[in-house]
This record gives structure tokens, C-alpha cells and sequence, in this order.
């Protein structure tokens, strides 16, 4: 049952805060990779390395972090994760060989990884599930502003002072978040109640795993966002490259045309109640597979740079109506260990980001990122429209 001890509002607040700054550092390095490409003498797709080392830990740490935020305490261990994520910028800030670099982006994945699974699993906690879609798209708005936020000062810092500015800029934010957040743990002890002791005692991963795969909704959730992940994460990363190399743009520029992804994300996160509430999930699902599909048509096809203008624009409000449509389900597939299936669901979208990573890298070295807008063109929908049919017989099925 969702707590009433205390409103939600203000720890929901400073989990936003905290998305933002894990939002940033993951994004952060999209517009800087032809700077570091210069920087360490290499290709715009080794460089992309850099985001494939923290999405890998990222999505791999999943797997530790849903157990001990059910075991120990989830807003506990965001406050304590978000302050370990300096060390792996402050790493990453003084890297003077590309090998350490990637090392201290995993290292800062791996601690980041706690952050927005937990902050969802929280709110499942603590928050009716008629509820639950439109408080998750407010929490949203700190994830995408970080998104947006980290692929402008990397743009920016690109273009001026260097890419370390942009890494080192990170770090004073998590230490801000981390000491905001564990000044409410403090002032407020109800975020981290008590972990009850069937929790506590008997919720081994392995068994929690294994029976969270065991529920087929859970299998169809899971796939689905691991292959969103995939073709829409795993492309956008090459935007700005792309928009730098075809049209000259500068890489701040760059960053910031990529940042209208976001704001469509931030469009639906205002809209999002009247959206639920007309289009239901099921059209949710559906509508953001026909956004995604416009908005890589016309970076695959557009024949200047002011195609992606609303190209990103509407790829990111169709990839924010789909994607949160699975966040909402993944609070619900498992309520017993929410934590558990929630960091599994951040798993499978950073996972399938990293294969994206690595398949649209051999891509852009060997031919041209136009191939990969035109690939998600055709993916997307096609998912969209799978999973909203998906979704419509689960609910159809389900009693009550």
C-alpha cells in the first residue's frame, strides 16, 4: 500500500533533482565525441566508447542495485550512490589516456545506475498506481532537463573551454544532490521506512529473478524496452556528430538541436494527465510509435540541418509517450519486489542502448548515420504498435 505518513511531494522533487544529474552524465559525452576523437587520436566510433562503458555498467549494476533497495532502503541508497558518482567524474575529468577515461565513465555508470530505477520503484512504493503514470512524468521532467543539460554544456564546453569542463562540471552537481538528499533523509525519516522482514530475510536475487521472468507480462515488458532502447538510445547518441560532420554545425549547436528531443519529452511530461486520460495506454503506446517514425524519417531524409530541428522534437515527445507507458507497467509487474523489477527494466533499456551503441558505431565508421535513421524509422513503430496491442490484451486479461 502506497505510505500516507508524509506528502511525497518534496522527496519526489529531490529524486527528479538526482535524475537530472544521472540524466546529464550519461548524455553529457553525445556531442563531445568528434572532441575526443581529436583529443585521443582516434575515430568518432571508438570514441563512442565513452557512452558504451557507461551504459554497460550501467545496465549491469541493475542487477545488484533492485535487492539492496529492497533490502536496505531505496532512497538510502540513491543519496549514497549519488555521492559515489563524484568519484568516477572527478576520475574522468583528469583522465590523460583514453583507457582510464572509459574506466572512470563505467565506474560513474556503475554508481548512477542506482538512481533513476530506485527513484521509480519509490514512487511504486509510494504512490497509488491511478496515480503512478502521471507522477512518474513529473518525475521525468529532472531526467529529461539532465538530458537536455548534459548534451548542451557538453556542446558548449566542446566548443570552448574542453571536454574536461564538461565532465567536471558534473561533479559539483552530485555533491549538491547528494547533500540535499541526505538532508531530507535526516529531517524526514519516513522516506526509508522499516524494510519489512519477509523483504529483508528471504528475497535472495536469484529467486526474486527468477520469478519476475517467470510472469510473462514481466518478459513482454522487459523485451520491448530492451529493444527500445536499442533502436532509439542506441542511435540518438549520433546525432550531433552527424549534424557537425554533414552540415557544419558547431558541436553546441549540435548539442542543442539534439536537446529538442528532450523538450518533446518535457511537452509530454505537462501533458502527460490529459494524455493518459485521453489516449489511454494503449493509444500512448501506439501514438509515440507513429512520433518516432516522423521524427526519423526527417533526419534520414531531411536535406539540411533544419530538418532535425522538429525531427527530434517529435521523436522525443513519441519516445517519452511509449517509454513511460513501460515505466508505468514495470512499477506493477512485480509489487512484492518492486525494486528487483524495476532495476531489471533499467537493465534491459541500457543493455539494449549498448548494443545500439556498439551496432550503430560499426555503422557510421562504415557508411553513413542517414542508414541508422532510416533502420529506427522502420523499428519503432512497428514496436510501438506490437506493444500497444500487447497491452490492450493484458489489460483485457486481467480480472477486474
Amino acid at each position: 500500500m502506497p505510505s500516507t505518513e508524509f506528502s511525497e511531494q518534496r522527496p519526489i522533487l529531490l529524486l527528479s533533482l538526482a535524475a537530472f544529474a544521472s540524466s546529464a552524465s550519461m548524455r553529457v559525452c553525445d556531442p563531445l565525441l568528434p572532441a575526443l576523437a581529436r583529443s585521443f587520436a582516434t575515430t568518432t566510433g571508438v570514441a563512442a566508447q565513452t557512452i558504451s562503458a557507461f551504459s554497460i555498467a550501467y545496465g549491469l549494476f541493475q542487477v545488484a542495485y533492485g535487492p539492496l533497495g529492497d533490502r536496505y532502503g531505496k532512497f538510502r541508497l540513491i543519496a549514497w550512490t549519488t555521492l559515489a558518482c563524484m568519484a568516477g567524474g572527478i576520475g574522468a575529468t583528469l583522465a590523460t589516456d583514453f583507457g582510464w577515461l572509459l574506466i572512470f565513465r563505467a565506474l560513474t555508470g556503475a554508481a548512477a545506475a542506482a538512481i533513476i530505477p530506485l527513484s521509480m520503484a519509490w514512487i511504486g512504493d509510494n504512490v497509488a498506481y491511478e496515480r503512478r503514470q502521471a507522477t512518474l512524468a513529473r518525475f521525468l521532467t529532472g531526467q529529461i532537463v539532465g538530458i537536455a543539460g548534459g548534451q548542451l554544456a557538453g556542446g558548449a564546453f566542446a566548443d570552448t573551454l574542453g571536454w574536461r569542463w564538461a565532465l567536471g562540471s558534473l561533479v559539483g552537481v552530485y555533491f549538491v544532490v547528494a547533500a540535499l538528499l541526505f538532508a531530507e533523509r535526516w529531517r524526514n525519516p519516513a522516506v526509508d521506512p522499516p524494510v519489512r522482514a519477509a523483504t529483508a530475510g528471504g528475497g535472495h536475487f536469484l529467486a526474486q529473478t527468477l520469478a519476475l521472468f517467470s510472469i510473462r507480462w514481466a518478459r513482454v515488458v522487459l523485451l520491448t524496452v530492451f529493444l527500445e532502447g536499442m533502436c532509439f538510445y542506441g542511435v540518438l547518441a549520433f546525432i550531433p556528430s552527424y549534424l557537425h560532420q554533414a552540415f557544419g554545425l558547431p558541436l553546441s549547436a549540435a548539442g542543442a538541436i539534439l536537446g529538442l528531443y528532450a523538450l518533446g519529452g518535457f511537452l509530454y511530461a505537462l501533458g502527460a494527465r490529459r494524455l493518459v486520460a485521453r489516449l489511454g495506454e494503449t493509444g500512448l503506446a501506439k501514438g509515440g510509435g507513429l512520433l518516432m517514425f516522423l521524427g526519423f524519417v526527417l533526419l534520414a531524409a531531411g536535406p539540411s540541418w533544419l530538418w532535425a530541428l522538429p525531427a527530434c522534437l517529435l521523436a522525443g515527445l513519441g519516445f517519452y509517450m511509449l517509454h513511460n507507458t513501460l515505466q508505468t507497467n514495470a512499477t506493477q509487474m512485480a509489487p512484492s519486489h518492486r525494486g528487483t523489477a524495476v532495476s531489471m527494466f533499467a537493465a534491459a533499456l541500457y543493455l539494449g542502448q549498448s548494443v545500439g551503441v556498439f551496432a550503430s558505431a560499426a555503422v557510421v565508421d562504415a557508411a553513413s548515420p542517414r542508414w541508422l535513421f532510416a533502420a529506427s524509422a522502420c523499428a519503432l513503430p512497428l514496436l510501438g504498435l506490437a506493444f500497444g496491442r500487447a497491452l490492450g490484451r493484458h489489460h483485457s486479461a486481467r480480472p477486474g
